[in-house]
Parts: structure tokens; sequence; C-alpha cells
């Protein structure tokens, strides 16, 4: 007999939305599932910007831990929220299709104020930089919690507008009709896309698991993630990284913002499918030789991350 897939997953509205489609692509294939919810350390201490925290796996420890323990089989994440290293026995089993890659602005009454000064919500030093960089008259306030929370907070402040992920929004239908999206901001790495990781060991999970890949995807992510992982970033760093694949080609856009804006490293560059494995990290590594090193020594004193 064939054994009950346990999926772990956040307790947020969006977490079980995307354990809800692991479920259905496995159940469709002809395996039995259960979803097991857990709460997240970062979805508990909401009133301490995410870097305070501790710079990654703040969404995903205490799942991994449910996993390492055994009272989880698979477990569904944000592939944005997971750190670039896996925790030991812990591997990458699919990475699923990706949703729209880009951030979108919810603004209240007008955009007028994009001309003038403004109030920014958002929680991520990426689009803080990035918004700053293009708009440096405007302010940013942190803006922590699940999507709906963050709308609500967004409804309750006099702020202009806050900043989402397409995806997350589109997802559980609360993409409202004031937005705009924001395709000159480079997106987090892998964002859009969903992980599942499972044990190592447990050659059932991840052959089930294995069925729901996309490549493409699972390409693309790669490289971004190695990007990363190569600047040495962790999940909150102000750090961009897009991979698109154009027929034979991969395009690849790499950004690192200084905390402020004001400083920028960029790169555009494409690759072909039989280099893609280490193209991240030879993009990285070329804004390090640039002058990249010194800005993230900055930004990991800055944030006491040692």
């Amino acid at each position: 007999m064939l054994k009950t897939i346990r999926i772990g997953t956040r307790d947020s509205e969006l977490a079980l939305w995307q354990a809800k489609t692991v479920e259905k692509q496995l159940n469709d294939l002809g395996y039995t599932t259960e979803i097991i919810a857990v709460k997240s350390q970062g979805d508990i201490i909401l009133d301490k910007p995410l870097y305070e925290l501790g710079i990654t796996g703040i969404f995903t420890k205490t799942l991994d831990i449910a996993m390492l323990n055994g009272d989880v089989d698979i477990v569904v994440h944000s592939m944005k929220d997971v750190p670039t290293a896996l925790p030991k026995g812990i591997v990458q089993a699919a990475v699923l299709q990706r949703a729209n890659v880009f951030d979108i602005l919810v603004y209240k009454d007008n955009l007028d104020f994009l001309q003038q000064k403004g109030t920014i919500a958002s929680g991520s030093l990426r689009r803080k930089a990035q918004w700053l960089h293009k708009y440096p008259q405007h302010k940013v306030v942190d803006l922590r919690g699940n999507v709906n929370t963050r709308l609500q907070k967004l409804k309750d402040n006099n702020w202009n507008g806050a900043i989402f992920a397409t995806a997350g929004l589109e997802r559980i239908n609360l993409k409202p009709d004031t937005f705009i999206t924001l395709d000159w901001m480079i997106p987090a790495p892998a964002q859009g896309a969903m992980m599942v990781v499972a044990m190592e060991n447990d050659s059932f999970c991840r052959d089930a698991v294995s069925k729901l890949n996309h490549q493409e995807t699972e390409i693309c992510t790669h490289i971004e993630r190695q990007f990363l992982r190569t600047l040495e970033g962790g999940c909150t760093a102000p750090i961009g990284a897009l991979a698109t694949i154009n027929n034979t080609e991969i395009e690849f856009t790499g950004v690192l913002f200084s905390l402020d804006g004001k400083q920028q490293f960029s790169i555009e560059k494409s690759c072909t499918f039989e280099n893609y494995k280490t193209f991240g990290k030879s993009c990285a590594e070329k804004l390090l030789k640039n002058g990249a090193s010194s800005l993230m020594k900055e930004i990991r004193n800055s944030l006491k991350v040692k």
C-alpha cells in the first residue's frame, strides 16, 4: 500500500493555496496526501523588520525542523523565501511552473504622489532600495505579515501604497483594481516559483514529487539563486535576479543596491543551455570584482549580520 504523503506548509491563506495546489497534482497522479499546517517564526513576530530576525530561513526553519523530526514528509515553500543552502538531509525535490514574476504597487486614491513626496510600505530591503533609487523623495516604511495582513495594514494607515508580489495576490484572488505593475523593478531570485523539498533519503516522496518538476523554471531559478548565493546576500539583502528563456538562450539580469538605493551594481548577460549550471555564479563574481564586494561588506555591517 502506498504511504500517505504528509505535506507541511505555513498556515497563511497563500501558503495553504500553494500546498493544496501541490496536493491536487499529487492526487491526480494517484498519491494519497494530508496537509499539515505549521506557524513559522516569521509569521509570529511581526513587530520587527525581517533583517533583524536573522537574514535567512525565518519562514522555513520551523518547517525544516518538522521534516527532520519526521512530522511531515515534504514541504511546499514560496521559493524566494528558501535559503540558498538547504539543511543537511533536505533536498529540492521539484520546482513548479512559475507564475508572474513581477512586483506590483497597490495604491489608494491616485498616483499623483509619484511626482511628489509620498510614503510606500514594504518589508523587503530589495523593494525598498529599488523604490528609493527611482523615487528618492519618498519614504519607505516597514510592512510585515502575510498578504491579507499587509493589505489590511495598507487600508488602516495613511500610506500612499504598498508593494506586493503579483503572484501572491493573483493566487488567492486579492489583486485590487488600483495597482500598477513595477516591470522596472528586478524581482527577488525565484519570485513567482514554488519549491517542494523532501528528505534526501526518502526515495518514495522524492520520486512522487519529481513528477511535478517544471524544467524551464528549475533552470531559471537555479541561475538566480546561484547568483544570490555567490553574492552572499541571504534572503533579505537588496538583490534582484531574473533569468528568462528566449529560444536557445537564457537571458539574465542581476542587481545589487545599497540599502538607501543610491548605489547600484547591475549585470545583463545571456548564456546557452550547456553553460547554465555555473552561469549565476560567474555573473555574481563579475559584480564582486567590479566593486560589489565592498558594498556587500557595508550591507552586512549595517544589518549586523556576522
